[in-house]
């Protein structure tokens, strides 16, 4: 079970995962020892799976993002799932859903033509409802 100091903890990694253990122990008033054995004893028990970046995709040249909402025809959905992940440099994430389809996929293409070769291509394995984000909120 955790503690409110352990959420505390995985607040603060969660908004800055490089900050030093000297800066979270601060912030959550421990000592850097007491810290550092918090952060190792979460991620021994799983609930630090691990750290990540927040990569900025429009400055990789990737202007549109979209969610495409996945509807296989078959029950087996080995051939979807081994075209999606030959489309890695386009998928940032595959989602398993229940509700109006079978997936998500949460992506970044360079430009409409891109994304249009990719629907193509896609469509010999699903069909899909596409949503093209216009601008995030908050």
């Amino acid at each position: 079970m955790l503690d409110n100091t352990d959420k505390q903890i995985l607040y603060e990694l969660s908004k800055n995962s490089r900050i030093t253990i000297k800066e979270l122990s601060e912030k959550i008033h421990l000592s850097g020892p007491a810290t550092s054995a918090r952060v190792a004893k979460l991620e021994d028990n799983g609930v630090i799976e691990g750290y990540t970046i927040k990569v900025n995709q429009g400055k990789l040249g990737c202007y549109i993002y979209a969610f495409i909402t996945i509807i296989t025809q078959s029950t087996n959905h080995q051939p979807y799932l081994s075209f999606i992940k030959t489309q890695d440099k386009y998928i940032i994430n595959n989602y398993k859903i229940s509700g109006d389809g079978c997936y998500i996929l949460e992506s970044r293409f360079p430009s409409n033509e891109q994304l249009d070769q990719f629907l193509l291509d896609l469509n010999k394995y699903a069909n899909y409802k596409l949503s093209i984000v216009i601008s995030k909120m908050g």
